[in-house]
């Protein structure tokens, strides 16, 4: 399983057309990204890895990530030990406790709690299950430094979301040398500031409403005052915005600080559409 390169994150790929994701997959795969990364809000997120898997031939299948609340264990390292299997061992399960509101409900309103002892009980779980889900084949999302920790020790290494090149850096020195570090990278293909900042902002504003964002940005050094203005300074470091060439300065960041691969997740004005255009273009200046 390649795990360097560029990948590319996609809530389109999960929530889009599946006959347009399979297309779009096997033209990311043919392009030369080396993982294809979608978000979980719960559901059948196995017949997006399947749909994707199927749809190609060498690129990794990732998700970024399986939202522990919201799935079974058993049913988890069944699905993954099938699909593994059938394809080549080209599935990455990424896991992740998400967020607070986006797990509470009203005939659980507490559900959410102690994410620690959550994603500990269900990695043992996934090591008794009949079929284990290997180590060397999950990654954790992770941002702050226990959880940095257990990426360390109980998975193959850590998919960290809404970051920065610094966060890539103080990442690689919690979890040293051995795992994997695969951060996001948000960027926006555009002519300037004006545009970038009439993309992003409220992209942004609402996921600095999720604490654990917003307090993984306040460790990092940005004031509140940051968050809720969404400062320029915070935004340039969030996001990669510009020419194709401003983008792979920005990757080229996240090496330097430490990272083996990252993955972009394009925003484009209209959310609905599949950005494949700007997918070319990134894949034609990485050649």
């Amino acid at each position: 399983m390649d795990l360097s390169g560029v990948g590319v994150w996609s809530h389109h790929l999960r929530y889009g057309d599946q006959g347009e994701a399979a297309d779009a997959a096997a033209e990311l795969d043919e392009l030369g990204f080396s993982a294809l990364w979608f978000p979980d809000g719960g559901g059948p997120v196995f017949d997006t890895v399947g749909n994707l898997l199927t749809a190609t031939r060498e690129i990794v299948v990732a998700t970024g990530i399986l939202n522990l609340w919201m799935h079974d264990p058993a049913g988890v390292a069944a699905s993954f030990a099938s699909l593994s299997a059938a394809h080549d061992g080209r599935f990455l399960m990424g896991i992740g406790v998400s967020h607070a509101i986006a797990v509470n409900n009203e005939q659980e309103p507490g559900r959410y709690r102690k994410p620690l002892a959550a994603m500990t009980a269900f990695l043992d779980e996934l090591d008794r299950a009949d079929q284990p889900v290997p180590t060397g084949s999950r990654v954790l999302a992770a941002l702050g430094p226990k959880m940095l920790d257990m990426a360390a020790k109980r998975a193959r290494g850590a998919h960290p979301y809404l970051g920065t090149t610094e966060h890539t850096r103080l990442a690689r020195e919690a979890l040293g040398e051995g795992p994997l570090l695969l951060p996001e990278q948000t960027v926006i293909l555009c002519t300037g500031r004006e545009e970038a900042r009439a993309i992003g902002d409220g992209w942004l504003r609402r996921y600095l409403a999720l604490p654990n964002y917003a307090n993984n940005l306040l460790r990092l050094g940005y004031s509140p005052e940051e968050l809720a203005s969404v400062s320029d300074r915070l935004f340039d470091d969030v996001f990669a915005w510009g020419d194709e060439e401003a983008i792979l300065r920005r990757l080229d960041e996240h090496r330097a600080a430490g990272a083996d691969h990252v993955c972009v997740q394009v925003v484009t004005a209209d959310a609905g559409v599949f950005p494949r255009k700007e997918w070319r273009a990134l894949a034609a200046a990485l050649r």
